[in-house]
């Protein structure tokens, strides 16, 4: 900074600003006096700066940064490299304004620094090196803004790494999240270079600053499978975004992210995502010693290398398949309190209870989970207070890799409840009190077209409004979903509903509910078809099951199983019956496995407890009727 540009800053002529710092400046008006003075103080400048000696070393070196915290680390490789070669650094924070960067090099200068770290605001920066090179102060260029030549963290050679490992999986759709800040270019270049060098296509779509529920709808279609982020905080951010929709990684999605090394002192004990870690602090301690070889004169050193090795493998993974089948449950979402005694409560005699048990429930709930369980992608559409209750439900949901995306909640109901006896012989009987699920309306089902689009089967119950069911049963129609209807808690389901169901499953109580009018399973089922629906199958309990459709009619026995408790025994029953025919099965097998399925459900207390899992069910299958299985 010289006495031309502090003349240009304050209006003046260069012979007006020498009076001034001369103290020769009694003709010179306050108001002006002042001006001057204020930016002479500002900018450090001192007459005849140009002859400030260089011949010996002050033993200072600058360090002029433009950042926040996410160099606090590189400073300290800085700072400690340079106290450990003998030097003191002076460090300066330039914080985004190029006036403020202006005053901070005047300063360096002054205090006659031996070399400068610089990391510029931006390219118009590199205008005032001039300022530098006319001292012939040794300048190393950190950051970019603009220079060729500059030093920079290995972001770029990173998001090649990541990518690169993705590509390895497999995965062909790879989008890539970035915070704001000097990484976020070389960053996206890197992934650029990664899909070029494999023939990928670049889209810009896939290219993610902002983060919200729906990127969980573009890894539920597909559309993304693997990611790559540039910030440890926007990973973890995306990571728990999936948990709430209850897609796990890598099952559902593979994710891949830098870690700085003060990323540690943010998050404690981080394993659960798979890093690679980019030492600011080496980093730091590099451009240290090229600025002090450029200070004695010697060889340039080494490039900066760092080897990119991922921490840990565990959200690594191959894409899941694509065309994985999806199945969507819209019902009641209940906490259920397990009543265990002798005998069912009766008119006139004092029941004593023998144990209690408060588990998630409702026959929406039942569902998802028992589907999920036999390895299905599932989403719940439903309606839950705002008490604790909720919250356990959601924690339930979520470790059985429920989709929790459909589900509100109620801000002036309590979470529905359901009071269920259960005697030694394993019958039950239930009271419910609906809670929210009477808030489940046709308006919310409405909000949530959009989570029928990819979805193959629905499944729905009548323990929400009628007219909810109807609004249910009218969109999964348009979307070409197979509906499956379990009428429970329902004495009257509407024609317009029955002509749009595939599968109707009433238990005996139910059918004589709805068809009251006539005597024998074989009318009621009838009767039924002739309102349009396509299959009627009555479970019977002990006894089995009945089909009756177009072409098939046909009693399935029991499965032979010791019964504990009945009340899951439907919803394991349909959960199975989705999840086989969704695979493939005919309606005869896929009805068979939903009997074994059922079988296993009344062998155990409760519901959540007594569904059985992929693997369980088709050992158990493969032992007992292993051609059931052979041809699926």
């Amino acid at each position: 900074m010289n006495i031309k540009d502090i003349a240009k800053l304050a209006g003046v002529s260069v012979s007006t600003v020498s009076k001034i710092v001369n103290k020769k400046d009694q003709s010179i008006s306050k108001d002006t006096r002042e001006r001057v003075l204020k930016i002479v103080h500002e900018y450090n400048y001192t007459p005849y700066s140009s002859s400030i000696s260089k011949s010996t070393s002050t033993g200072i070196i600058g360090v002029l940064i433009n950042s926040t915290i996410s160099t606090d680390s590189m400073l300290n490789g800085i700072i400690n490299e340079a106290q450990r070669k003998g030097y003191s650094p002076l460090i300066l924070n330039s914080c985004g304004d190029l006036n403020q960067e202006l005053k901070n090099m005047t300063s360096l200068i002054t205090k006659q620094v031996d070399g400068i770290i610089w990391e510029p605001v931006d390219g118009e920066s590199l205008k005032n090196r001039i300022h530098f090179n006319s001292l012939d102060i040794p300048v190393v260029i950190v950051g970019g803004g603009g220079e060729a030549n500059s030093l920079e963290l290995p972001y770029k050679l990173a998001a090649y790494f990541l990518t690169k490992q993705l590509i390895d999986k497999k995965h062909t759709k790879i989008a890539c999240i970035i915070g704001e800040g000097h990484r976020k270019n070389a960053f996206i270049e890197g992934y650029k270079h990664a899909l070029f060098d494999t023939n990928l296509k670049f889209e810009e779509s896939m290219v993610l600053s902002s983060l919200d529920e729906t990127i969980n709808d573009f890894i539920i279609g597909g559309q993304m499978t693997g990611f790559i982020s540039s910030h440890l905080y926007k990973s973890i951010e995306l990571y728990n975004l999936a948990i709430q929709s209850g897609l796990k990684s890598p099952k559902d999605y593979s994710l891949l992210s830098i870690q700085n090394d003060y990323d540690f002192s943010l998050v404690t004990d981080q394993k659960t995502i798979s890093t690679v870690t980019v030492n600011n602090a080496n980093f730091g301690a590099y451009i240290c010693n090229v600025l002090i070889n450029s200070i004695a004169g010697a060889d340039a050193i080494q490039p900066y290398e760092e080897k990119m090795v991922l921490d840990n493998t565990n959200t690594l993974g191959f894409p899941d398949e694509g065309g994985k089948p999806k199945i969507l449950v819209v019902g009641s979402i209940n906490m259920d309190t397990y009543l265990y005694s002798p005998q069912l409560p009766h008119n006139g005699a004092t029941n004593f209870i023998s144990s209690l048990t408060k588990l998630p429930g409702g026959k929406g709930f039942n569902q998802a989970v028992g589907t999920a369980m036999l390895g299905h992608r599932v989403r719940l559409i439903g309606c839950l207070g705002s008490d604790m209750d909720s919250n356990s439900i959601f924690q339930e949901l979520e470790k059985n890799g429920v989709s929790t995306i459909g589900i509100t909640r109620s801000s002036d109901t309590e979470t529905g409840q359901a009071y269920i006896f259960v005697e030694s012989s394993g019958d039950s009987m239930i009271s419910v009190l609906p809670g929210a699920n009477a808030d489940l309306s046709p308006q919310k089902i409405e909000q949530q077209t959009g989570l029928f689009s990819d979805a193959e089967f629905c499944l729905i119950q009548t323990e929400i409004p009628v007219n909810t069911v109807e609004k249910v049963c009218s969109i999964a129609k348009n979307e070409g979903l197979t509906i499956i209807l379990k009428p429970s808690a329902s004495k009257i389901i509407p024609d317009p509903i029955l002509k749009q169901i595939d599968y109707l499953i009433p238990n005996e109580d139910e059918l004589l509910e709805i068809c009251p009018q006539f005597n024998s399973i074989e009318q009621k089922a009838d009767f039924l078809l002739s309102q349009g629906v396509k299959n009627v199958i009555v479970t019977l309990g002990k006894k089995g099951c009945y089909l009756k459709n177009a072409d098939v009619e046909r009693f399935f026995p029991a499965s032979e199983f010791a019964a504990v408790d009945s009340t899951g025994a439907s919803d394991a029953f349909i959960s199975a019956l989705a999840s086989y025919l969704l695979r493939g099965c005919s309606l005869v097998d896929a009805i068979q496995i939903a009997t074994y399925a059922a079988g296993f459900s009344v062998s155990r207390d409760g519901v959540i407890n007594s569904l059985a899992d992929r693997v369980t069910l088709e050992s158990y299958i493969a032992k007992k009727d292993p051609k059931l299985l052979s041809s699926h």
